[in-house]
C-alpha cells in the first residue's frame, strides 16, 4: 500500500494485527467522516487516505495544535506557517491536518488503535484551524525515518478548506536530512500547496520549521473556491 502524498512512500512492514472489534460508536464517526467528506470533495487525486483527515475533525481547531503529546520522546519541534491564497491574501479558518511518525519511525497506534483515524495514520495527527493572519502551528517532535529504510523524515500534511475541497500537499521535509538528497528532493517535492522543504532552526532545546501553503498550487481540479 502507498500513501499517495508527495513522497508516495509505502507503509513499512508490520506484523498482521488481530481482528480489532469496532464499537458502534466509532462506526457512526467514520459515517459522521464519510459525511463530511461529500460536503467538503477530496480533489488533486489520487489520494487513497484524504478522507481519513475528516475522521475526529473537531468543529473549532485551535490556530495552534498538540501534535504530539508532551511526553512524547524525541527532539521538540514548532511547525508553523502562514496560509495564503494565490494572490498572497491570508486566509483565516483554513484547516490545516498533519500527522507523523515518532521518532522511531513508526506510526504509533496504526493498524491496532479502537480509534478509526488513529488505526489508519498513527496517534501523532491533529488539526490546526488558521487564525485571522492565515497563520497555524503543531508542537511535536521531530519524527524517524521508517525503520530499515533511508526513506527521508517527513510529516504529512492535508488541508480541509470546508465546503471547498480537501487536497494533500507535499509532506514536510526536513534540509538538514541526510537521507534528502538533490535526486530525492526533486523527486518528492513537486511544490503541491508550495515548497515543503523546510530548515529546521534551533530555538532553546528544540526547533522551529516553517512550512508556508499556498491555497490550490499545483493542485488538479481545484475549484478556486470563493473565500
Amino acid at each position: 500500500m502507498q500513501r499517495s502524498t508527495g513522497l508516495s512512500i509505502p507503509y513499512p512492514a508490520s506484523p498482521a494485527a488481530p481482528a480489532v472489534r469496532v464499537p458502534l460508536l466509532f462506526v457512526l464517526l467514520a459515517a459522521c467522516s464519510a459525511a463530511g467528506a461529500a460536503t467538503t470533495p477530496v480533489v488533486g487525486r489520487p489520494c487513497e487516505d484524504c478522507e481519513v483527515a475528516l475522521i475526529g475533525l473537531p468543529a473549532a481547531p485551535a490556530a495552534s495544535a498538540r501534535l504530539a503529546p508532551v511526553d512524547e520522546p524525541g527532539q521538540r519541534l514548532r511547525l508553523h506557517g502562514r496560509v495564503t491564497d494565490a494572490h498572497g491574501r491570508p486566509r483565516p479558518g483554513v484547516v490545516v491536518y498533519a500527522h507523523q511518525t515518532n521518532q522511531q519511525g513508526l506510526y504509533p497506534g496504526e493498524k491496532t488503535d479502537r480509534t478509526p483515524g488513529v488505526r489508519q495514520h498513527g496517534r501523532l495527527r491533529g488539526w490546526a484551524a488558521t487564525d485571522a493572519d492565515g497563520r497555524y502551528a503543531f508542537l511535536t517532535v521531530r519524527p524517524g525515518s521508517y525503520p530499515g529504510t533511508r526513506l527521508p523524515r517527513h510529516i504529512h500534511l492535508y488541508v480541509i478548506e470546508r465546503g471547498c475541497a480537501l487536497y494533500y500537499i507535499d509532506d514536510v521535509l526536513f534540509r538538514d536530512d541526510p537521507h534528502l538528497t538533490p535526486a530525492v528532493a526533486r523527486k518528492a517535492s513537486p511544490g503541491r500547496g508550495g515548497p515543503g522543504i523546510v530548515t529546521p532552526v534551533r530555538v532553546g532545546d528544540g526547533w522551529e520549521a516553517q512550512r508556508d501553503i499556498v491555497l490550490g498550487r499545483n493542485i488538479p481540479g481545484y475549484p478556486q473556491c470563493a473565500p
